[in-house]
């Protein structure tokens, strides 16, 4: 089979990490016997260096003609004098509205041979947990109306979450099919107790739960779920919540696998084509020293190959690459902790991993 891939390298450590997780797609498509055609396109800070925008039209128009889209990270500190209408990071929210893609699905899973690295005790990680948490994307405050205006106390400025029935199924039904394959349990966030716009998503949310009967289905409000992640995250299979919401639950609980740098995220619409990154930042402070963990970029890859390309084989080959290097020992500087030894450089582990495949 034959797949065009869009590729938005971005800024700091993206080109290194994209390129990483590149080599490990060729060797996949070697060893099954696809072809996976690259083409890139520029995205973020490096896009205002040579366009003067984040998001020029040719990558949209690039990015819609792919089978689907993998991208690296956006903004530094050398764009930090630009407008907000024109940082790097509104390319992000740009190419996400373009594309249609109102689905995150961001994995918190963290793996045995890690467990050392995670700051939480082992009586509360056990034998480690794995968390699916889809956030809605193109709707809620991000994407509501702003600006400024006369207020009680002088000029204010203002963000507006709002949320429609059509917007709060579609999120819905990603997260019950998700979970029926899985664990079969969702957890929906929202602020039900003060916020009108949760109301509605929770009253929408329990509609939906009858089309799912084979589903345990629960609620909890987002100030106890960021507790609860921290007190018991074995508890949670599949959480579903609002873009605002998703986006902080999301970063606390990458932060309990132990390393930001190992976490992946697709994000979908009504289509096969995704956009496929790594949850991590740019990591300006060590770009272009080959000191960055490819893997949250390479397991992107394989969740790429896995929702957008229907290839579960080649994903499953890709991720038990990287569960056996681990097991091994393998670590990025990110990962080492107390580990004695050298650490491994961004195109060491990216060869550990093909070795592997």
């Amino acid at each position: 089979m034959e797949f065009n891939i869009a590729l938005l390298r971005g800024d700091g450590i993206g080109p290194e990490i994209v390129d990483s997780a590149v080599a490990v797609l060729e060797k996949t498509a070697a060893k099954f016997g696809h072809k996976f055609s690259f083409t890139p396109y520029l995205i973020g800070g490096c896009a205002i260096d040579e366009t003067g925008i984040p998001l020029p039209q040719e990558t949209i128009d690039g990015c819609l003609a792919s089978d689907s889209v993998l991208l690296g990270a956006v903004g530094g500190p050398k764009w930090d004098d630009q407008p907000g209408s024109n940082r790097p990071e509104k390319a992000l929210l740009g190419i996400r509205s373009a594309l249609g893609l109102f689905t995150n699905l961001r994995p918190a899973k963290l793996y045995p041979a890690l467990r050392a690295a995670s700051p939480l005790k082992d009586e509360i990680v056990g034998k480690g947990f794995d968390i699916m948490i889809v956030r809605e994307l193109t709707g809620g405050i991000y994407f509501g109306d702003r600006g400024y205006r006369e207020g009680k106390y002088g000029q204010e400025a203002f963000d507006t979450e709002a949320y429609s029935v059509t917007e709060i199924e579609r999120i819905g039904r990603v997260a019950f099919d998700t979970a029926m394959k899985r664990s079969k349990r969702v957890c929906s966030i929202d602020k039900a107790n003060v916020l009108e716009s949760s109301r509605l998503w929770r009253k929408t949310m329990h509609s939906l739960a009858e089309e799912y009967p084979e589903v345990e289905y629960s609620d909890m409000f987002v100030d106890n779920a960021a507790m609860q992640l921290v007190r018991d995250p074995k508890q949670f299979d599949v959480i579903v919540t609002s873009n605002m919401f998703g986006d902080i639950l999301s970063d606390e609980a990458s932060q309990i696998t132990g390393s930001i740098g190992m976490l992946a995220s697709a994000s979908l619409g009504e289509t096969s084509r995704g956009m496929y990154e790594p949850i991590h930042g740019s990591a300006p402070d060590i770009a272009g020293q080959n000191k960055a963990n490819p893997i949250a970029t390479i397991l992107s890859g394989a969740m790429m190959l896995r929702y957008s390309f229907g290839l579960s084989a080649e994903a499953d080959a890709i991720e038990n690459a990287v569960d056996k290097v681990l097991e091994a020992g393998c670590r990025t500087a990110d990962l080492m902790g107390s580990t004695e030894g050298n650490p491994l450089t961004c195109t060491e582990m990216t060869e550990k991993i093909a070795e592997v495949l």
